[in-house]
């Protein structure tokens, strides 16, 4: 008996120049989708910022009814070593399992009511898939699953565009166009349904005619190519639109922080500010009073992003109306707050002023929610073994702004001396964690300051910043604490 693939390249030598050409053109089409569904996965991975599936989902329903076409054909056959019964079965399962791409994209682009349709419409796919491959697997005949499945089909479609009648006519409120890709879906949909219904009912030998049915998928897939790239190009385009914004708020937002610190006479003054994206809701600025007076403010807002960033714009216009009472911290906080309540809900504001007069040499501060400030000491000549005063919390906290309109603050004096050192700082600088999740905390940013006393202000704050850079480092992004830093060193030098 001869091997089953010597048969089929038997049939294939015996098929005639009619039959060849019609194979030929066949296994065109079948190449043309198979190519189409590898470009549209290529295309979602060149572009997949735009994370939209329709591209994947129209690459496989594309590319399995190629692979099924080829399957189909018997020159394909006999380059392969397989009988004729496994290219049935190989037939059977794709046409199983090919609607489930195609439901996906339809639920992909759809909305409203018809997206609880295409959900019900997958759930019955995968049901019928299901029982179809397992039917197959236990020796149902193939003959009779084809004829269960064109009956399916034929039932199907007239539910499917009744539904699509219905869900229109029953829409609340006023019935909206029809969108230009719905139009092409449609249009290429009806399509494809006359070729189907002809096929299927050529199958169950009611009618004649060949099967035409690849010729109908074809213009259908050309219409579904065209609506999931110019899905991809939208999304692509409003992501570029986004990034735009988005630079143009981190350039506004930046023209808002100081572009240089206060130059004061026995004051040494160094400010850091990274963000965590484009736009970030730390703030921090200056009012100078004079050569030997100079207030600080450093603030968090609450969240990220464009919101936090807004609300960080407006701290900065009341900020610099509190130019009469600089040297008052608790009127300057007082005065922000009164700014900025009622003026967002699902946002607050942590804050901290410390205003230093370096003649008087004294300090005065508040806080309104936010982490203490750290008291040192700046020895240009000590070593590490050389025994220095402790670093201190300075904590004189009120109520967080923008929330509650009545709330007060207090403030706290404090006599300076040259050499002392204060850090004002956001709760990002001791929250980095770790990739045990450990924080970098206030104890160890404590003994940072102690221990790199010799310093000056600038040099430090660019050391601590590397420190909390390297202890965050190895952290996973599902434990990295992700916050904006803002810190403003102040050493008093004289």
């Amino acid at each position: 008996m001869p091997h089953p693939s010597l048969a089929l390249l038997q049939s294939a030598l015996d098929l005639t120049r009619a039959q060849l050409r019609w194979e030929l053109l066949n296994i065109a089409v079948g190449v043309i989708l198979i190519s189409l569904g590898a470009a549209a996965a290529a295309l979602y991975f060149a572009r997949r910022t735009a994370l939209d599936l329709t591209l994947i989902y129209f690459g496989l329903f594309s590319a399995l009814y190629g692979f099924r076409l080829l399957a189909t054909m018997t020159t394909i056959q006999s380059l392969f070593p397989f009988s004729p019964q496994d290219w049935r079965y190989f037939d059977w399962f794709i046409t199983c399992t090919i609607v489930l791409p195609l439901g996906l994209f339809l639920l992909s682009v759809a909305t409203g009511r018809l997206r609880i349709f295409f959900r019900w419409m997958i759930g019955a796919q995968i049901a019928i898939a299901v029982l179809g491959m397992a039917a197959a697997l236990l020796g149902a005949n193939l003959a009779r699953l084809y004829a269960v499945n064109n009956v399916l089909v034929l039932a199907i479609v007239p539910l499917a565009i009744l539904f699509l009648l219905i869900s229109r006519r029953t829409d609340a409120g006023p019935r909206k166009p029809l969108t230009r890709e719905f139009k092409i879906f449609l249009g290429g949909f009806a399509i494809f349904m006359l070729f189907v219904v002809q096929v299927n009912v050529a199958s169950l030998r009611v009618g004649p005619g060949r099967n035409l049915e690849f010729i109908g998928f074809f213009i259908f897939v050309c219409c579904l190519g065209y609506i999931a790239a110019s899905r991809s190009f939208a999304r692509e385009e409003q992501l570029v639109n986004i990034n735009k914004e988005l630079e143009i708020a981190r350039q506004i937002q930046s023209s808002i922080l100081p572009h240089d610190v206060p130059h004061l006479a026995g004051l040494e003054i160094a400010a850091r500010y990274v963000p965590m994206s484009a736009v970030a809701g730390d703030f921090y600025d200056f009012l100078v009073v004079n050569d030997q007076q100079v207030g600080v403010l450093v603030a968090d807002v609450s969240g990220h992003g464009v919101p936090a960033a807004l609300i960080a714009s407006m701290l900065k216009v009341a900020f610099a109306g509190q130019a009469d009472h600089a040297s008052d911290p608790a009127r300057v906080l007082s005065g922000l707050n009164r700014a900025l309540t009622g003026k967002f809900a699902d946002h607050f504001v942590t804050a901290a002023y410390l205003y230093i007069d370096t003649e008087k040499k004294v300090a005065r501060y508040a806080g309104a929610g936010h982490p203490p400030m750290l008291l040192g000491k700046y020895a240009p000549q000590a070593t590490h073994s050389a025994p220095t005063e402790e670093v201190r919390s300075i904590e004189e906290n009120g109520l967080m702004l923008g929330v509650f309109p009545d709330a007060t603050f207090t403030a706290v004096e404090i006599p300076l001396r040259p050499g002392d050192r204060c850090l004002l700082y956001t709760d990002g600088l001791f929250e980095a964690a770790n990739a045990a999740q450990e924080e970098f905390g206030h104890a160890r940013l404590a003994q940072f300051l102690q221990a790199r006393r010799d310093l000056p202000a600038a040099l430090l704050a660019d050391a601590l910043l590397a420190e909390v850079s390297n202890w965050s480092a190895n952290a996973s992004s599902a434990t990295r604490h992700d916050d904006d830093l803002t810190l403003v060193v102040l050493d008093l030098t004289r």
